[in-house]
């Protein structure tokens, strides 16, 4: 008998705001692989990057009351956020490895500090709760002829020991999962390399910058498309896109695709279930010539 998935599900403030696709496609993606996801009550902002730069004690705390929460949905805590599962996993390192810290976040919370639960990034879910065969096996339109360059970036496979994601240096989870449903992967360059982050905001030549290495990186690699799991990156490869080839004379025309939007798209779901309208540099002519739409 297969194994029936339920997860306890930390959408974040970012897939409740500028990247509502990113959440509509891992609910309507999990929903089609018979996954549960029930949203964690009452959660809150987890600090982000922000906050541990500000002040620690809140960084800690936020992610701490986010963990008790979620204690009160069954199952593993499911996480699609690149920088919400960092922090989470990181407040767990930390107060495990810190009992002074832990008894001034349990002040500050009111409460003990839950860390006996396992905080898993989706990638982590498809590729082993799931698994990639059960995964193939849910496929009813292959990504054939798609050729994706997985983006990781900073926060999903670092530091070294927190987020125990796959290899720090050398990750393939994003691989095996793309694979798994049919595209072809691209080996590049630019991977782990950090496209900004925040700093879109605050000093944006910075990201246009780190971001033009990554999407030169990906096109000269024969890439169709990037892959991506954090909405920070999606931001900046995305929205930016258009900004960056402006500034250096130059066409990607590469569609940002969020991990569950490719995954979903190879089990069938439509563009309207998977927010495809709602990527600024659109996917839809590349779809059509691959003949996925």
């Amino acid at each position: 008998m297969k194994k029936l998935l339920n997860y306890a599900y930390y959408p974040g403030c970012s897939l409740h705001a500028s990247a509502g696709e990113y959440d509509l496609s891992t609910r309507e993606l999990f929903k089609a692989l018979k996954i549960g996801l029930t949203e964690v009550p009452d959660w809150f902002c987890c600090g982000a990057t922000p906050a541990h730069n500000v002040d620690e004690l809140l960084s800690l705390s936020l992610c701490a009351k986010n963990l008790e929460l979620a204690e009160k949905v069954e199952g593993d805590l499911a996480v699609a956020c690149a920088a919400c599962f960092s922090r989470l996993k990181f407040t767990q390192h930390t107060l495990e490895e810190n009992a002074t810290k832990r008894k001034q976040v349990e002040k500050a919370i009111d409460a003990p500090v839950k860390l006996d639960g396992k905080v898993k990034h989706l990638l982590e879910i498809l590729a082993g709760d799931l698994g990639l065969e059960r995964l193939a096996a849910s496929v009813n339109k292959p990504l054939a002829g798609l050729k994706v360059a997985c983006y990781y970036g900073c926060l999903l496979t670092r530091p070294t020991d927190v987020p125990n994601l796959d290899c720090t240096e050398a990750p393939t989870i994003m691989e095996r999962v793309i694979e798994a449903v049919g595209a072809e992967t691209v080996a590049w360059s630019h991977r782990l390399e950090c496209c900004g982050a925040n700093f879109t905001l605050s000093r944006p030549g910075v990201v246009i910058q780190l971001t033009n290495a990554i999407l030169d990186s990906a096109k000269a690699a024969g890439a169709d498309c990037i892959m991506v799991g954090c909405p920070l990156c999606h931001g900046n490869l995305d929205i930016r896109q258009k900004e960056i080839e402006g500034v250096y004379k130059t066409n990607y025309n590469l569609p940002v695709f969020y991990l569950t939007q490719l995954v979903g798209l190879s089990v069938g779901l439509g563009s309207g279930k998977l927010g495809l309208d709602a990527m600024i540099v659109s996917p839809m002519p590349l779809l059509k010539e691959k003949g996925l739409l």
